[in-house]
């Protein structure tokens, strides 16, 4: 894609023209819902090559429904909507059509009912509605506060979820009829961040999980009709996730890492408390599970390395069953039918979009029932991870996915990507990213994309290597890597820029205060710019969990941390362009951790531009907005890694300089 430099030469002029004029001039426009300072037009040749990257979409698990077909996401149009997929390769029949995403989807057992989730302009406040067997549908909560994690009674008679209101750290727990929002009723006054898990059986008894941090979990029984809930699988502090009801209610199945540096699975029996490991011994963490309703069939999907391993097997009596065989990536979703014959299991690579696989348990066949588009792209060019480990500064391996390109001469030195996951407790793994695909034919430039302590995946001792005060050594850690590319000879380490989302955006950030005169220029999108203003504004539901995982800014010391840390404490040091990025309706990032990084670079004339969009939150759920994204981020980025490596960009650059004074 090098024909593309001519052409973005001139926009790159943004992020390259000297600092002092930088600081005094902001240009805006609006395109759709978003607002664009100090971005130029995007020239057609980068709206079409990228717009060749934005045209898959993917399929993902919602549920089972009662007439054995599967209830499935997928986008069609802007947002993802409901669909009904009836048998393998069957056409997808869209059930929902709002403006706004779908969060998740359940069947109501005994009946056609389908209870889903959705927000509003990604505010996250998300309101639950029950579908009837006409496609019309009614709210069953109340508008102004957020509801989630619904479990429903096998007999369909009863759902149950959390709600939190604004302003409020506490969750409540309530309960209604999924046909009758009038019979909505609160159950419970739970304290923290509480949520049903499970219902039992024989529909008396709700399984409750608490969230103290995002490193701890409580578990607790309590009856539907309310009252006074009991603590459960006491011990040691630890993980306790996704915990199911077993062996009709007597015993509890969780993820957990007590006892263990990696999550397993386990059963604890309720009455004695007394916990049994169900998952064979394993270096890795166990990801994600599902049991059949009579508690025989168990499916669970074991992380290796960043690629995933399912394992079936009968809970009973521990015998292996059948084990399917699957394309080499990432499972996302485990759904056992209700009967426990069938398993729903969506997998992703990096060649191939999200679809949902069936394996028969019985009969140990594998089906395919979803063919997701992938676009107008060769297949067979596009990027192979190669997994790699670095050592960082105190001698800790930090393992990374590289993505170059194909069409690379081998030798040569291309320009380098390195793009940081959020979490920060999340993982980066090889499954489809049409965004990093995009950048390295676009960029023609190697994405590295690291794991760096911290992230999940690696055991509890690597998660915890960045609690706290710690919190700077895993931005060390790119100082580790961009070593490491120096050493590579098919890398340039001249032209390295980084990128990344939510902490991956902090992580950005602090990387450009830190190593600015090794990076070429860094894109923060939706990032945390000062840690004490973000968590006094981050929304109340969320904040105590985040102390947990970042510090409680009301401390003296970490109050000094912070004051040390922050991006914005250090923003002198930032003296190449950036490029930031933000929802406006974000509950986790406010809009003012952006807005605040750039008031404060501009203060500095240090060239920054600035796209705010008014319909989204954390992230874009939307396909007009990831389509601007990625093309304001290919212009950027293109301009910082070519900018001066040619005698052409600094013509074009200076002569467009000289035109504005």
């Amino acid at each position: 894609m090098r024909q593309l430099l001519a052409a973005t030469a001139l926009l790159a002029l943004a992020a390259t023209a000297p600092a002092q004029e930088a600081a005094q001039d902001v240009t805006r426009r609006t395109v759709g819902a978003a607002t664009l300072e100090n971005v130029p037009p995007i020239p057609a040749e980068v709206t079409d090559a990228v717009s060749r990257y934005q045209q898959s979409r993917s399929a993902g698990i919602a549920d089972w429904a009662t007439d054995g077909s599967l209830l499935i996401t997928t986008r069609f149009g802007a947002t993802a909507q409901l669909h009904r997929v009836a048998g393998p390769g069957m056409d997808r029949r869209q059930l929902t059509f709002a403006a706004e995403p779908i969060a998740g989807a359940v069947s109501i057992p005994g009946s056609d009912r389908i209870l889903y989730g959705r927000d509003t302009g990604g505010d996250e406040w998300f309101q639950l509605y029950s579908m009837r067997p006409d496609g019309k549908s009614v709210q069953l909560t109340e508008t102004g506060t957020r509801n989630a994690g619904p479990v429903v009674a096998r007999d369909g008679g009863r759902v149950f979820w959390s709600r939190s209101s604004k302003g409020a750290s506490d969750y409540d727990i309530l309960a209604a009829d999924p046909a009758d929002p009038a019979s909505r009723v609160v159950i419970h006054k739970g304290t923290g961040a509480i949520g049903p898990d499970d219902v039992s059986p024989d529909g008396r008894t709700l399984l409750l999980s608490r969230t103290v941090s995002n490193l701890e979990q409580k578990l607790f029984t309590m009856p539907v009709a309310g009252g006074v809930p009991v603590e459960i699988a006491k011990g040691t502090p630890a993980l306790l996730q996704g915990a199911r009801f077993a062996r009709g209610g007597r015993s509890v199945i969780a993820l957990s890492d007590r006892d263990s540096d990696v999550k397993r699975l386990v059963e604890f029996d309720v009455a004695s408390g007394r916990m049994t490991p169900v998952s064979a011994a394993s270096k890795w963490n166990v990801e994600d599970f599902d049991l059949s309703d009579d508690g025989r069939v168990l499916a669970y999907a074991v992380n290796e390395d960043g690629y995933s391993k399912v394992v079936v097997q009968d809970l009973v009596t521990r015998r292996a069953l059948p084990q399917p065989t699957l394309p080499v990536g990432v499972v996302n979703n485990l759904r056992l039918s209700p009967d426990g014959k069938r398993l729903a299991i969506g997998v992703a690579s990096p060649s191939a979009p999200g679809d949902v696989h069936v394996w028969d348990v019985g009969a140990g066949r594998l089906e395919r029932w979803t063919q997701s588009e992938i676009g107008p792209i060769d297949r067979a060019a596009l990027p192979e991870p190669r997994l790699v480990r670095f050592e960082s500064f105190d001698k800790l391996s930090v393992p990374a996915f590289v993505y170059r390109p194909k069409a690379a001469a081998a030798g040569a030195r291309t320009p380098v990507l390195i793009s940081i996951h959020g979490g920060p407790e999340g993982q980066a793994r090889p499954g489809w990213s049409p965004t990093i695909a995009s950048f390295v034919d676009t960029l023609g430039a190697t994405v590295i994309v690291p794991n760096v302590r911290g992230s999940d995946g690696y055991g509890t001792k690597y998660l915890n290597l960045d609690n706290a005060e710690k919190r700077e050594d895993s931005v060390k850690d790119i100082g580790a890597l961009l070593d490491w590319i120096a050493r590579q000879p098919d890398l340039d380490a001249s032209r390295v820029a980084v990128i990344g989302g939510s902490y991956g955006g902090y992580m950005s950030l602090a990387a450009m205060t830190m190593y600015s005169d090794r990076l070429a220029g860094g894109v923060d999108l939706f990032g945390i710019g000062d840690w004490t203003t973000f968590l006094q504004k981050t929304e109340a539901y969320r904040r105590d969990n985040r102390r947990a995982e970042y510090g409680d800014e009301r401390t003296p010391a970490m109050q000094a941390v912070f004051a040390r840390i922050s991006p914005r404490a250090n923003v002198a040091r930032i003296t190449k362009p950036m490029l930031i990025e933000q929802g406006a309706n974000d509950p986790r990032v406010p809009r003012a951790e952006s807005e605040q990084m750039v008031a404060a670079l501009r203060a500095r004339g240090v060239p920054v531009s600035y796209l705010l969009f008014a319909d989204e939150g954390h992230g874009w759920r939307k396909k007009p907005n990831s389509d601007l994204s990625l093309q304001v981020e290919t212009v950027f980025l293109r301009g910082v890694l070519e900018a001066g490596t040619t005698d052409g960009v600094k013509r074009t650059v200076a002569a467009a300089s000289s035109r504005r004074r």
